[in-house]
């Protein structure tokens, strides 16, 4: 660890890392914020919570080289949500692609991956992390406009969990998680991925720019492409945006 921040409000903890300096390959910056009056999520989302109402935390790693299965970074950094969650005594979070983490198809929380690599060196990544710990009635009902209801820590967990502890959880598994990425890629996550795939089975739509595709989700694939069972055939999707579909 190379240093450890907190701020009592800032813009987005992601931004201010990505604009610092790599830290050293094996070492890690990372800032947490009682606030983010920019907080975001996936595309540009705004990220909605009040101050000390969740765990706004970003973790700077250089990887010495660009890892294998880069681009599945989330899926990883997902399933290290949801090692540090269990050992909380939370155990029944899961995983919707690419990097949403839901109970009771709830949203608890989400990853942010920002990647900055240079052509045959090392590759720069921010890893964000954000946790709703205690929302509050009016907050939820109002995120719950948006489409998909939220839920937090506080409604969920078998015994008081302080926000120290869930950031200390966080730190400690994503570090040793970005270590085992580094040697082995996807391929140590990906049963725990699989086992906790909130979409596996379900009618779901895959929105990829102007095309929208409508089947039956068939879980990930070894480099983490979300696999589709359409009318035509399987197809495999690296990004964008899915939402659940009511059946027919």
């Amino acid at each position: 660890m190379q240093r450890v921040d907190v701020a009592w409000s800032i813009g987005s903890t992601n931004t201010e890392l990505v604009g610092r300096p790599n830290p050293a390959p094996g070492r890690s910056e990372v800032l947490l914020a009682e606030f983010q009056s920019a907080g975001r999520g996936r595309r540009g989302r705004s990220w909605l919570a009040p101050p000390g109402g969740a765990v706004c935390l970003s973790l700077s790693w250089t990887f010495a080289d660009m890892p294998r299965d880069a681009g599945a970074l989330g899926l990883a950094i997902g399933v290290c949500v949801l090692r540090t969650l269990e050992s909380l005594g939370i155990p029944d979070a899961r995983l919707k692609w690419p990097n949403d983490v839901l109970v009771q198809d709830k949203k608890l929380g989400g990853v942010l991956i920002e990647l900055r690599a240079e052509s045959d060196g090392p590759a720069y990544v921010v890893v964000g992390i954000g946790l709703n710990v205690a929302l509050g009635t009016e907050l939820l009902e109002k995120i719950a406009t948006t489409g998909l209801p939220a839920i937090d820590i506080t409604s969920i967990a078998k015994r008081a969990v302080s926000r120290n502890e869930i950031a200390a959880g966080l730190i400690d598994c994503c570090i040793r998680g970005l270590i085992e990425f580094e040697q082995e890629g996807l391929r140590p996550f990906i049963e725990e991925w699989r086992h906790a795939d909130a979409l596996r089975g379900r009618l779901v739509g895959v929105q990829v720019g102007p095309e929208n595709v409508r089947g039956l989700a068939r879980s990930i694939d070894v480099g983490g492409a979300l696999i589709v069972e359409t009318p035509q055939g399987l197809r495999k999707f690296y990004s964008g945006e899915v939402t659940v579909r009511p059946a027919d």
